[in-house]
């Protein structure tokens, strides 16, 4: 039976073992949205020349993801992982970098489902807002309490990503994978949320909170 009030989206999942496609189509197709398979990636540049698709959901070792590369289709849907691995890794090369996130395997069909909805409001709404923050994806432009803040590009990913994801506690390395589509050593994202915070939490209260051994929160 579907979830009665979701709003249908067409998804395309790609993965070349049968269990991971069936399993996955099943939980999405239980969850309320449109399914169609593809084994391979070059099964997936077919389906996308035949068909609109909101969302590509991806097994990370399907035979010829490279067919997915922006060159192929540089307006193709936002792109959700699924991969064994437990820390990130970098996908960039093979699916560029509209890589929206990313659900370890085996994932439980909550947790699909719940990164899928995510994933799909951030690619269909130009305009997100959280509290008095907004931010707006054609212009890049971001605003709190009404006042313009001056961001640079990575500083506005990853106030999206907060933003798409208010109130949950975001790791480092995801963010690092949403900002720059790979994880990045050192400190360098504990410096752009420090950046980040000067201009966001100028306006009080402050909203981007730290859970120190976790991650960052946007609190909402």
């Amino acid at each position: 039976m579907r979830v009665a009030g979701r709003r249908e989206a067409d998804v395309l999942v790609v993965a070349s073992e049968p269990g991971t496609r069936a399993c996955t189509a099943t939980d999405l197709r239980l969850g309320g949205y449109r399914v169609t398979l593809a084994a391979s990636g070059d099964d997936a540049v077919r389906v996308l020349g035949e068909r609109n698709v909101n969302l590509i959901v991806v097994d990370v070792e399907t035979e010829g993801l490279g067919a997915l590369a922006p060159r192929t289709f540089a307006d193709r849907p936002p792109v959700l992982c699924l991969t064994g691995c437990d820390g990130l890794i970098d996908l960039i090369p093979v699916l560029g970098t509209r890589v929206e996130d990313y659900v370890t395997k085996p994932c439980r069909a909550a947790e699909l489902l719940a990164r899928v909805q995510v994933a799909l409001r951030g690619s269909q709404d130009h305009t997100l807002r959280s509290g008095d923050l907004l931010v707006d994806d054609s212009t890049s432009a971001a605003w709190r309490a009404g006042r313009a803040l001056d961001v640079t590009p990575a500083e506005f990913r990853l106030l999206r990503f907060l933003v798409l994801n208010a109130g949950q506690v975001l790791s480092k390395d995801q963010l690092a994978w949403h900002v720059w589509g790979e994880v990045r050593e050192g400190n360098t994202v504990e410096r752009l949320v420090s950046r980040l915070r000067t201009k966001v939490d100028a306006v009080p209260p402050a909203v981007i909170r730290t859970h120190r051994g976790f991650g960052y929160r946007l609190a909402t």
